[in-house]
């Protein structure tokens, strides 16, 4: 399970996501679009991922994660085969939609939904083993520089487009929904006892300690839309990093070269991060660790705005790479932690909501200002102060208290539990 996601998360991650800076640089030399156009090109596909959120999430948890790989990996694999046709602003629009949609379908959120059902003592571990893939697509991502500047960017496209599809379809094969559905049990334990019935007489209902949340208790919670809005947060500087940074680093007199070194250093410590905050994930308060994140991808980013020296740079991948590896599998494992499996996928679809408005607002906010003042130094601190915010967010997420309601509906949602519990058993 978890090196099945780390493959797949390897292969968009090598093709699409670390690679989209440097498609941006080879379109922005041949057609001269501005930057506002990419930025208007990622936050569309953004707006895409949430509002496909609550339906994707629901798809998962009913028909399981392998249905959606094998879709979104064939609209991944289709979409870069007719990028390499691209000859305008409509087409390259039209080809990173389909891109993108079929990486939200077949990425990160079916994978953790996945992974999640699988694990709870080493939910953390595990979720920050599968990531690692997407840090080592990224630490192979000098190969595509290569072959754009070998081959140039069509072909390399159309050859991403075929590896995706094989490596996708092959892989997906080995991606299972939960583990009672082959006869096995949550990190392969002993399985649990089911908890009695209520008795025919009336008796009193003891609602188990580790009962999930539904869908609308979570979105009752306080402490959903506080994670969200934290993850909102990083992704704002994510976001801008994926569209900017190579354009950025440009401008800063660096090459396409050395920009790709840059990325190369920050992902592989984004590997370290994946792997030891997996680790300590499972042992340290996961909250205290998110806020500290925050702090580090603000230090980064101002590290890299206001660079004068490479040394700065340098130390912006080292800080940026650690905090973000740490981060991203960090708070699905806080979100599985507070509000259990059973749901998790739609509570997640529910959750890209909020996020999407910080990843489509990351690139346009530096992209629109880098137009208007011919730098990025101002749009970058705006998201620095932005970001920051996240840091209060993720402090304040406790864990979640449980809705209250009349007693007749927390018997029937007690009995309503017990009964999906029975089926899944």
């Amino acid at each position: 399970m978890v090196a099945g996601g780390f493959l797949i998360q390897t292969v968009l991650g090598l093709f699409m996501f670390h690679a989209f800076g440097f498609y941006v640089e080879r379109l922005e030399e041949e057609f001269k679009w501005s930057k506002t156009t990419f930025s208007l090109a990622f936050a569309m596909t953004r707006i895409e991922s949430g509002v496909l959120g609550p339906i994707q999430g629901w798809a998962i948890d009913r028909f399981g994660p392998r249905i959606m790989i094998r879709l979104g990996i064939a609209s991944t694999g289709l979409g870069f085969v007719l990028f390499s046709f691209v000859d305008s602003v409509t087409t390259f629009f039209l080809t990173y939609f389909l891109i993108a949609i079929g990486a939200s379908m077949a990425g990160f959120v079916t994978l953790v939904v996945a992974v999640v059902n699988w694990f709870e003592r080493k939910r953390s571990l595990a979720l920050g083993l599968m990531s690692a893939g997407f840090s080592v697509g990224g630490l192979l991502v000098f190969l595509v520089v290569l072959a754009m500047d070998e081959f140039g960017w069509r072909a390399t496209s159309l050859v991403a487009g075929v590896v995706i599809f094989v490596v996708g379809q092959v892989v997906a094969t080995f991606i299972h929904h939960r583990p009672e559905d082959r006869g096995e049990t949550i990190d392969g334990e002993p399985m649990p006892v089911a908890p009695a019935r209520p008795a025919s007489g009336g008796g009193p209902v003891v609602i188990p300690a580790n009962e999930d949340f539904t869908t609308g208790e979570a979105l009752r919670s306080p402490t959903f839309w506080f994670i969200s809005i934290g993850h909102g947060a990083a992704v704002l500087i994510i976001g801008a990093f994926m569209v900017h940074l190579v354009l950025h680093l440009e401008n800063l007199g660096y090459s396409a070269f050395i920009s790709s070194l840059i990325v190369l250093m920050m992902t592989a410590f984004q590997l370290v991060g994946q792997i030891g905050g997996g680790y300590l994930g499972d042992r340290l308060n996961k909250r205290v660790m998110l806020a500290a994140c925050m702090v580090g991808h603000v230090v980064a980013l101002l590290l890299v705005t206001y660079a004068v020296g490479f040394w700065m740079i340098a130390l912006f991948a080292v800080i940026n790479g650690i905090v973000w590896g740490t981060r991203g599998p960090m708070q699905q494992a806080l979100r599985a932690d507070y509000f259990g499996r059973r749901d998790f996928g739609k509570i997640m679809g529910f959750s890209s909501l909020i996020v999407m408005f910080g990843m489509m607002s990351g690139p346009i906010i530096a992209g629109a200002m880098a137009d208007a003042f011919g730098d990025y130094e101002r749009g970058f601190t705006v998201l620095a102060v932005i970001a920051g915010l996240g840091t209060i967010f993720f402090a304040m997420a406790g864990p979640p208290s449980r809705p209250t309601g009349p007693m007749w509906y927390r018997r029937w949602r007690i009995v309503r539990r017990l009964t999906l519990q029975e089926r899944l058993a």
